[in-house]
């Protein structure tokens, strides 16, 4: 086995269109042409017909001036959730980094990386109720402005075997973002699962992919059509 996954070798850039939608209830429905690529998977050999692997998901990303929107479909499991809001890094849930002036050559978050998890959760009386925080980044040379979670929306609902989640982080609670002026935003994904382990879209462990921008893939953000 190679010490460096191949996915190393390469930096990844992927387009993310524009969506008019905007943020409900019941959050955003974005169609297969916004779905973005494990390329973690690609590389295994897992992509096969039929039905998908054990802990396989379903990534769509858009955007628009109002901030990202993201779609994911968790399915393949055969166990519980397992989230706890004092080890949110720790839980099953969704870790999302981000970086709006997609700077590659640091190795060291600055204060345009942002670093968002989060859990599929059920409240007290078993209804769908996502727990959203914000992370430190290790290391970081400075944080982004502070912002209330409050602003940043998410909804799920909980399946048999995973679970489905939307998510809009609005340009407010995104120091830096300006699609007008920079078209590119660094983006590392992570599915954290205790039954399965972590998967991520571009890089993976043992680099120290949530705390290193430089190893984060771009979303290229297309211009309206």
């Amino acid at each position: 086995m190679p010490v460096l996954p191949k996915r190393f070798l390469f930096r990844f850039r992927v387009p993310c269109r524009y969506t008019s939608q905007s943020w409900t209830v019941k959050g955003l429905s974005l169609d297969e042409t916004y779905r973005i690529p494990s390329f973690c998977e690609l590389e295994s050999g897992d992509v096969a017909a039929g039905s998908p692997p054990q802990g396989s998901f379903d990534l769509r990303v858009a955007w628009s001036e109002k901030g990202l929107f993201f779609s994911v479909d968790v399915f393949g499991k055969r166990k519980p959730l397992w989230s706890r809001v004092t080890q949110p890094d720790e839980s099953d849930g969704v870790q999302i980094c981000l970086d709006t002036r997609n700077i590659k050559d640091t190795h060291r978050a600055t204060r345009f990386c942002h670093r968002l998890v989060f859990l599929p959760m059920q409240s007290a009386q078993g209804k769908p109720h996502p727990f959203v925080a914000w992370l430190p980044i290790h290391r970081a040379q400075a944080h982004p402005n502070p912002v209330d979670i409050e602003f940043i929306k998410a909804v799920s609902s909980l399946k048999s075997d995973g679970y489905r989640m939307n998510i809009f982080i609005p340009s407010t609670a995104l120091t830096g973002y300006n699609p007008k002026e920079h078209s590119e935003v660094g983006f590392h994904f992570t599915l954290a699962d205790k039954e399965f382990g972590n998967q991520h879209v571009f890089v993976q462990e043992p680099l120290p992919v949530e705390q290193d921008p430089s190893l984060w893939g771009t979303l290229l953000l297309m211009p309206q059509t």
